[in-house]
């Protein structure tokens, strides 16, 4: 599975106004605690947007379904799978004009924040949607709440992590993974002295996967609380100094018009020795020549750390969300609930390899799966982005300024000091670091 991180990032920028339509009230109070109490007593007729792969995933999330009208007969699930490059504009219109939208929607985890603030999805604490909430991986939890509430229910999960061919290291003589970015760059070069058409790496420009840098020096997009923005300030000037330091010296040369897929054809040939990546890429990897057909070269790490010591990336996979105007909330909070169970997560995983947001569904036999083995430890390195409406938004214009920095277009300072410039458009009553 390919994430829509890009999508996101991309997606145009937009100012969110101090109130916004949506689709009701405060809808904690509406049959939350009753449906927990009584949960076979309660009806409805559901509406579920799925944004999983149509056809590699959406299977095992129409088999649970059937599962779930089986355990809660009263209640029927119309099941529709929705683009994840267009769910986004289409919930909102809906939202927005209160007809159409779904009583249930998987929702990326980066947009619980913006759908929140608009009023389009209800405050789960106290329903029935959320269930042993200390079971769930903290960093996924993490990523529903907005404002001291509970948005949405954790369903899968996923980070940037290290994926390195083992083969290569070997060759080049390196016995570990770096743990830092200037270990990183000194592997690159022993992998450029002793392993012959083979390349440290490949610097995606994509701004996500410039996060692990800057959480490295404790440096964010900007600081909710202080309500400043942060992008330019000389933790984010450090990281980003490091970023242009990897590339002019360790990277493969980049294709800024298609720099995701040439990245991955890099890699899984062979020809690039590490990456920053996602669990995503690696059914991908393992079409190569470098790992098909021997998945053991494939090596997992946590990102390099940055001088702060600590190994952080972003927090990505996607929540449960429900719709604050649906009509049948406590069988919207019940569905909730059991596609984010234990048990449901475990048949998850099996079927589509993808990362469990519970720790209990982590099981010996969901742990047979390589990726997810090799992620489970780096999972503890995940934190959320930062908790605004807007951070999909600010991805835009720092992008562009990245890419600006990584080809000499700009120095460091002058296209971070644009990119505030640009965000300060976005967070209106932000004051910038300089």
């Amino acid at each position: 599975m390919r994430r829509g991180i890009s999508a996101v990032a991309m997606a145009a920028a937009i100012v969110l106004g101090t109130t916004a339509c949506g689709g009701g009230s405060d809808s904690g109070s509406k049959g939350g605690k009753a449906s927990a109490e009584d949960p076979a007593s309660v009806s409805g007729s559901l509406v579920y947007w799925d944004t999983s792969d149509a056809k590699n995933e959406a299977p095992a999330y129409q088999a649970l379904i059937k599962d779930f009208e089986v355990k809660y007969p009263k209640i029927k699930v119309d099941y529709q799978n929705v683009d994840f490059t267009t769910v986004e504009q289409k919930f909102k219109a809906a939202a927005q004009s209160g007809k159409g939208a779904p009583d249930v929607i998987r929702t990326d985890v980066g947009l619980i924040p913006e759908y929140a603030a608009l009023h389009y999805i209800a405050p789960l604490d106290g329903t029935a949607a959320l269930e042993d909430t200390q079971d769930f991986v903290p960093g996924p939890l993490d990523t529903t709440r907005y404002e001291g509430k509970t948005y949405g229910v954790p369903s899968v999960t996923d980070t940037l992590g290290l994926l390195y061919n083992k083969d290569v290291f070997a060759r080049a003589g390196i016995a570990a993974p770096p743990a830092t970015w200037d270990e990183l760059i000194a592997d690159a070069a022993r992998v450029k002295a002793k392993v012959p058409g083979v390349t440290g790496t490949y610097v995606n420009p994509d701004a996500y996967f410039l996060l692990p840098l800057l959480f490295g020096e404790n440096a964010d997009l900007a600081d909710p609380a202080a309500k400043k923005i942060t992008v330019n300030s000389p933790e984010a000037v450090k990281a980003v100094t490091e970023a242009k330091k990897i590339y002019d010296t360790s990277s493969l040369k980049v294709d800024f018009a298609s720099a995701y897929d040439n990245m991955q054809t890099s890699f899984k040939t062979g020809k690039v020795a590490m990456l920053i990546q996602g669990p995503w890429s690696v059914g991908d990897d393992l079409t190569g020549s470098a790992f098909r057909g021997k998945e053991s070269n494939l090596g997992y790490a946590p990102v390099p750390a940055g001088s702060s010591g600590k190994a952080l990336a972003p927090t990505g996979g996607h929540d449960l969300a429900v719709y604050q105007g649906s009509a049948d909330l406590p069988a919207a909070y019940l569905f909730a609930r059991f596609m984010t169970s234990s048990a449901a997560q475990q048949q998850i995983a099996l079927k589509n390899g993808t990362l469990p947001t519970r720790s209990s569904a982590y099981t010996p036999e969901v742990l047979k799966n390589p990726t997810i083995a090799g992620f489970k430890p780096i999972m503890d390195t995940a934190r959320p982005r930062v908790a605004l409406p807007q951070v999909g938004s600010l991805f835009t214009p720092l992008q562009q300024q990245y890419i600006r920095i990584l080809q000499g277009q700009t120095s460091v300072q002058g296209g971070l000091d644009a990119a505030a410039k640009d965000f300060a458009k976005l967070l209106p009553g932000f004051s910038a670091s300089r």
